[in-house]
């Protein structure tokens, strides 16, 4: 597997620290360190010292949690040098065993739209069940149209299919229903569910290959090493143009409809046709762009910066899309009628909301916040969740355009 990231094994390193009380400064024992969005945690002695071993090189949030304070997370770059950390936790002020009322519960309807958000609805996102829903804060803001998620502790996903148990702290979850977007993050830890069977062992690897191949992480690592053609991706400009006629026909249809009387059977025809305008055009550049024109090598050649123009759609060749995938047909433009999407390949779109973000050797991207996706990839939630240090086997990869 290292051809793929060929100075991950070479630059591991071992992190090893100490978790106090940032009061008294007393180490706390058997406290919770994890680095997020990974299977590396590791639980603190009688001292308070902990240690990490292998750690792939990259950017983390490391993290702490102890019963009866606050998260500690603190940001770190791990390089070939081993590091030595000290995280503070602050107390929460509450006693050990304290009940905590919440004003109302969960709307049943609030709960079940979150669930689905967050989870998703690909085959994989079937098999994931909320461990402990009662921790889950839902609220929804009808003035903003916006359902918010947050949870006291963390949230716990049973992931059955990719064998995965994700305990995700400081969950920060929103839906807008206006803008149809939805953005969560927070510092999920991996753990390996327990299995005796080698045939769930067997499915669970399988699984966990098909949810990586076409996946963000795989396109933004192979990117990273310029193997994203050889690794069946193909990428292509988009551009989003404002459609000039919009302005003009959505005021004669807004003016039509404030008279509120019944229309004629031409005024009524009117307001379907202007109905049916689209605010913006899509343009889509046939012809795939060359890895140059996706990211930009810094000039000692080892940091490497995802920057392109306009928008992105990504295809990945080698897979098809899950069966429970049913995007939404494009709309006609000009007469023209509508292309549907190809069925036998993963379709997505990409946009960058900064000029552009360091892709870390890890394959992660320095800010996650940067990229905005849509598409298969925005089809995709906690089914398909991987860590950040998983790598499919070698054999599993593809090795050269096809």
């Amino acid at each position: 597997m290292l051809w793929l990231l060929p100075g991950l094994a070479a630059a591991q390193a071992t992190l090893t620290g100490v978790v106090r009380d940032s009061l008294t400064q007393k180490p706390l024992p058997f406290a919770s360190v994890f680095l997020a969005n990974t299977t590396l945690g590791a639980t603190t002695t009688e001292q308070g010292t902990f240690t990490l071993a292998g750690v792939p090189a990259g950017s983390y949030d490391i993290v702490a949690s102890y019963v009866g304070y606050r998260l500690a997370k603190q940001a770190i770059t791990v390089g070939p040098a081993p590091q030595q950390l000290t995280l503070n936790l602050a107390p929460t002020g509450a006693q050990l065993g304290e009940v905590v009322v919440r004003p109302r519960p969960n709307n049943p309807g609030d709960y079940q739209k979150f669930k689905e958000l967050f989870l998703g609805h690909s085959t994989f996102s079937q098999q994931c069940r909320i461990h402990n829903p009662d921790d889950v804060l839902v609220d929804f803001d009808p003035k903003t149209t916006e359902l918010s998620a947050t949870a006291r502790n963390y949230v716990q996903v049973d992931n059955q299919a990719l064998g995965y148990r994700v305990k995700y702290y400081d969950l920060r979850f929103t839906c807008n229903f206006t803008q149809q977007v939805v953005t969560f993050y927070g510092q999920p830890i991996f753990e390996e569910m327990p299995t005796r069977s080698a045939r769930q062992r067997r499915q669970w690897d399988a699984n966990r290959v098909r949810a990586y191949l076409g996946s963000l992480p795989h396109f933004f690592r192979s990117l990273r090493d310029s193997q994203h053609t050889a690794q069946g991706f193909v990428a292509r400009r988009l551009r989003i143009v404002p459609n000039p006629h919009f302005a003009r026909t959505d005021s004669l249809r807004q003016a039509l409809l404030r008279q509120r009387r019944a229309y004629s059977a031409t005024e009524r025809d009117s307001l379907k046709q202007w109905a049916a305008v689209p605010t913006s055009f899509s343009l889509l550049y046939m012809a795939p762009l060359h890895v140059d024109k996706l990211r930009r090598v810094a000039a000692d050649g080892r940091r490497v910066f995802l920057r392109f123009q306009d928008q992105l759609q990504v295809t990945y060749l080698l897979a098809g899309p899950d069966a429970n995938y049913h995007p939404q047909p494009a709309r006609a433009v000009r007469g023209s009628a509508p292309s549907p999407p190809p069925q036998d390949v993963q379709v997505s779109q990409l946009v960058l909301m900064k000029p552009e973000v360091e892709i870390e050797p890890n394959g992660q991207l320095a800010n996650p916040l940067a990229v905005y996706t849509d598409g298969y990839w925005g089809f995709e939630k906690m089914g398909e969740f991987l860590p950040v240090n998983y790598l499919p086997p070698a054999s599993t990869l593809p090795t050269h355009d096809k």
